[in-house]
């Protein structure tokens, strides 16, 4: 029996409308690895915010080592041994790897000391970073090695770790693992948050599971399979999404070698990319992070023109169109960044949801909005998408990050578009909300629309799409059928392999 290091004692959040978490109780073993689960909207963040210091709990007590412990501020937490690496990395692009780290200590010594410490406990830990590299400069990988090295340097007794592989590949997963395995072999216990269950089976040795705000079960995830750690989290049976198969129809997008110089300095340029979407389609476009798919979204949303003819939708040339007018037309897009792209933080749901509809939908016509019709779009869309939301009053900034998520890609998917592009459509969702948003799409294909999703999550594309290609420094490789594909081909297309045979008209 592991000694135990931190203890929750029923503790609650309330927050107006929403009982956050209900009378929990659990305990962290030293060195223990630690899964805490649960749908989205079910308490997981509040709970590790409350042991973070960033809310205080209504009721309950929380020890840590034998003492009490209520940390008024992340400042407390940390000088008590407890770290956390956020899914949101916080860190500023133009500033090298030793100045954000510096950020992020109470003390930081001088920055030529702390460049040596840094390259000492990285090359320890297995996650080796040159302290000197500008962040804007990193993969996504080497991001959140700045982010683990920042609390590393902290010598944490507990790190909690949210949604950490959300934007790794395979192999930055692997070195993720051997460091953490590592650390809890020296003694620091691992609080880890994710929705990918094979992670958690193969990493942790205990799970507690919340649904709804309250404990509902404490376990060995090592001795349940995916599917049913999935059913305790949702309290219900899954069913994988599915789709009749039928022949594709006419093309309805076109893609002809657009080539876009990257607005961001430290973005990716898209090069001569081609292919065509067609009817009752879904294809799917993999890549590790920071490959161009915020580019190419971009440009197919309609947010940065092209020439004309690049994009064309049911043969009508679209490139100078923006993101209404394309809407209008059928093309219909959600980005990756849910809060502040996808989203207007500060404002309603209500009010997100004029964003899209108000052309598409004809919200708002002669100047003036119909809000009687756009709230009941935005319930719509709350119900159909079992967004956990009080109501459509509620700010978009209030929502956790799947239940917004599910709000963002809902309020695509109810325009009823022709064709809809979305990237990383299942990013922080649960099994669940991702088996929804997954049966979603294919239901809108088999009704006819093209699909387009481009995704990080290989096992999401193959379980949806029909054709696939990748995207590696801009370029885009030859689209193929998904069926069949091999894990070996799947890698040789992420590392930029353009010599595969075509199988679609216009395909690069």
């Amino acid at each position: 029996m592991r000694k135990t290091l931190l203890r929750l004692d029923g503790v609650s959040k309330a927050y107006p409308g929403v009982l956050a978490n209900d009378d929990i109780s659990f305990e962290i073993g030293i060195g223990q690895m630690h899964a805490l689960l649960g749908e989205n909207g079910a308490g997981k963040s509040t709970l590790v915010k409350m042991i973070y210091g960033l809310v205080q709990p209504d009721k309950g007590q929380m020890t840590l080592h034998g003492q009490p412990f209520a940390p008024a501020q992340p400042s407390d937490a940390r000088q008590n041994g407890v770290a956390m690496v956020f899914q949101h990395f916080s860190l500023f692009d133009a500033l090298d790897v030793a100045e954000n780290v510096a950020l992020g200590m109470e003390n930081p010594p001088p920055l030529r000391d702390l460049a040596r410490r840094i390259s000492t406990v990285s090359q320890d830990y297995g996650l080796p970073l040159d302290p000197s590299r500008l962040v804007g400069e990193l993969s996504a990988g080497e991001r959140q090695r700045v982010e683990i090295i920042r609390c590393l340097l902290q010598d944490p007794k507990l790190l909690i770790m949210d949604e950490p592989t959300s934007v790794l590949t395979p192999q930055e997963v692997e070195i993720l693992f051997r460091t953490l395995r590592q650390l809890s072999s020296e003694g620091t216990a691992i609080l880890y948050i994710s929705h990918k269950l094979e992670e958690i089976r193969s990493l942790c040795d205990e799970a507690t599971i919340l649904r709804g705000g309250r404990k509902v079960a404490t376990c060995d995830p090592r001795q349940k399979s995916a599917r049913e750690l999935a059913e305790l989290m949702v309290g219900q049976v899954l069913t994988p999404p599915e789709r009749p198969s039928k022949p594709k129809g006419k093309v309805l997008l076109q893609v002809d070698k657009l080539s876009l110089k990257s607005n961001n300095p430290f973005g990716t340029s898209l090069k001569e990319i081609s292919f065509n979407l067609h009817a009752g389609e879904v294809l799917g476009i993999a890549g590790v992070a920071g490959n161009g798919q915020d580019e190419l979204l971009l440009v197919l949303s309609g947010e940065v023109p092209t020439p004309s003819a690049q994009v064309r939708l049911r043969d009508e040339a679209i490139g100078h169109l923006g993101p209404n007018a394309r809407r209008k037309r059928g093309l219909a897009s959600a980005p990756e960044e849910r809060l502040g792209h996808a989203a207007a933080p500060e404002m309603s749901l209500t009010q997100n949801a004029l964003l899209s509809g108000a052309l598409a939908k004809g919200l708002a016509q002669g100047g003036f909005i119909d809000w009687g019709r756009t709230e009941r779009f935005a319930r719509d869309i709350i119900k159909r998408f079992d967004v956990r939301t009080p109501g459509p009053h509620v700010l978009a900034r209030a929502l956790s990050g799947g239940n917004l998520q599910k709000f963002v890609i809902g309020r695509e998917i109810e325009l009823r578009p022709d064709v809809i592009v979305v990237n990383q459509p299942t990013w922080g969702v649960d099994a669940s909300a991702a088996a929804f948003i997954r049966q979603a799409l294919l239901d809108l294909a088999s009704a006819g629309a093209g699909v387009l999703v481009i995704s990080q999550d290989l096992d999401e594309l193959l379980e949806v799409a029909d054709s696939f290609a990748a995207l590696n420094e801009g370029r885009l490789t030859a689209v193929r059928p998904a069926k069949g594909l091999t894990v070996e081909e799947i890698g040789l297309m992420m590392g930029g392999a353009h010599d595969l045979t075509p199988v679609q008209e216009g395909a690069a």
